[in-house]
C-alpha cells in the first residue's frame, strides 16, 4: 500500500471532505474501564505516566484538581463535566492521509471480483490499478463515488462487522502496525483520567459514524451511543422479511468547523467544558467550549518528526494555522508532542 499511498496529494479540502461523507456521530462515557487493585493504585499515584512534567501535564492536572473540588473557585458540577475529543489526529495518527479513506480503497479492491465492469470504470479503475493520479484528476465525484459504493446499501450493523474485519487484519502503510495501535498512549490516559473524576467523554469527530462506532469502545472505551460525527443519511426498510435500518449514498451531515459545535448542542446538549482537537477543523468546537467558564481548551501539536509526523500550518491533512494563531490569542494549551509526551504509542 505505501508505494501508492504516498503519492496521493489531493488536495486538503478534496481529502478532507472524502472523510466526512463518512461521517458519525458519537457521545461520552461516564464508566471508567475496570481496573485491578494494582492498576487502580497506580493510577492514583501517576494517573498521567506517558506525560512529561511541564506546562500542559500541569495545567491539565490542575484544571482537573478545581473541577472537582467542591467549593472552590473552579468547580464544575458533575452533571457538566464534559469533554469533547476530535479523533482523527487527536486520538490517533492521520497520516499519510485519514485512515477511513485507505478503508474505502481497500474495500473497492475486496468488492471488484464481483464487478468486472470497474476494470474499465472510474474511479474503480484507478483505485484498482493504484493510479492515483486519475482519481486526483477525477477530483471530489470520483471520490464520493468510490466512498458511496463502499459505505452505503448494507444495515449499520453489517457495515461495521465489515470494518472491524479490516482493522483486524489491515495494517498501516508506513509503520506496519494495525491500525488500532496507532492510537495516542497519552491520550488514553488522559480519556481514563477524566473519567476516573466524573468527566464524560464525547468523540466529535469528522469521520463516519459506524466507521467508528465499531471499533471505539473496544480502543477508547467510549461506547456506540457517545459518538457524534458526519453521516450519511439512512432508512427504515424491509428487505427479505426483515426490516432494518438501511444505509444510503446520500450525504446527511457533516460533523467539521462549524458542524461540531452544531453537532455537540444537538446530540449532547451541553457546552463541554473540555474541548480537545489538533486542527483548524476543531477551532469552532474549542471556541464553543470557550463560551464556558471554567473551562479548558487543548490542542495537540504534532512536532515529533521522529516518533509520529512533525505538521502544522502547510499540512494537507489536519492543517493548524488559524487555530496556532487563536491558541496563542486566547492563551490555550499546546501539547507539544515532542517534549510533552515521554511515550506516543502504545507499546
Amino acid at each position: 500500500m505505501k508505494s501508492y499511498i504516498l503519492k496521493i496529494n489531493i488536495g486538503h479540502c478534496l481529502i478532507f471532505s472524502v472523510l466526512l461523507l463518512f461521517s458519525c456521530k458519537q457521545e461520552t462515557n461516564s464508566n471508567s474501564p475496570i481496573l485491578s487493585p494494582a492498576q487502580e493504585a497506580a493510577n492514583a499515584a501517576d494517573p498521567l505516566p506517558s506525560w512529561n512534567e511541564g506546562n500542559a501535564r500541569n495545567i491539565i492536572m490542575d484544571f482537573v484538581e478545581a473541577a472537582t473540588t467542591e467549593g472552590g473557585p473552579g468547580f464544575i458540577p458533575e452533571e457538566d463535566r464534559i469533554a469533547t475529543f476530535d479523533n482523527d489526529g487527536t486520538l490517533w495518527a492521520e497520516k499519510p492521509v485519514y485512515f477511513q479513506l485507505l478503508f474505502a480503497i481497500d474495500r473497492v479492491k475486496t468488492m471488484a471480483p464481483d464487478h468486472p465492469e470497474w476494470k474499465t470504470e472510474e474511479p474503480y479503475r484507478a483505485i484498482l490499478e493504484n493510479d492515483m493520479e486519475s482519481l486526483k484528476d477525477q477530483g471530489m465525484k470520483g471520490i464520493a463515488t468510490l466512498v458511496m459504493t463502499t459505505h452505503a446499501g448494507m444495515s449499520p450493523e453489517e457495515f461495521q462487522k465489515i470494518v472491524q474485519e479490516w482493522m483486524s487484519v489491515a495494517q498501516h502503510p508506513e509503520t506496519g502496525k494495525p491500525f488500532d495501535q496507532m492510537v495516542y498512549q497519552p491520550m488514553l490516559e488522559l480519556l481514563n483520567y477524566l473519567r476516573a473524576n466524573k468527566f464524560r467523554t464525547f468523540i466529535v469527530s469528522g469521520g463516519g459514524l459506524e466507521f467508528l462506532r465499531s471499533w471505539a469502545e473496544v480502543t477508547y472505551s467510549v461506547p456506540p451511543y457517545q459518538v457524534v460525527g458526519s453521516s450519511i443519511k439512512t432508512e427504515f426498510v424491509q428487505e427479505n422479511g426483515r426490516y432494518m435500518i438501511k444505509r444510503l449514498p446520500e450525504i446527511e451531515f457533516i460533523d467539521d468547523k462549524e458542524g461540531k459545535p452544531v453537532a455537540i448542542n444537538r446530540f449532547i446538549g451541553k457546552v463541554p467544558t473540555i474541548a480537545v482537537g489538533n486542527s483548524d477543523g476543531d477551532l469552532p468546537m474549542l471556541l464553543y467550549s470557550a463560551t464556558k467558564q471554567p473551562s479548558l481548551q487543548l490542542y495537540v501539536h504534532h512536532t515529533d518528526s521522529i516518533r509520529e509526523w512533525a505538521y502544522d500550518r502547510k499540512s494537507h491533512v489536519g492543517q493548524l494555522d488559524k487555530g496556532l494563531d487563536t491558541a496563542a490569542v486566547r492563551q490555550w494549551t499546546l501539547i507539544d508532542m515532542a517534549n510533552d509526551w515521554n511515550r506516543v504509542f502504545p507499546e
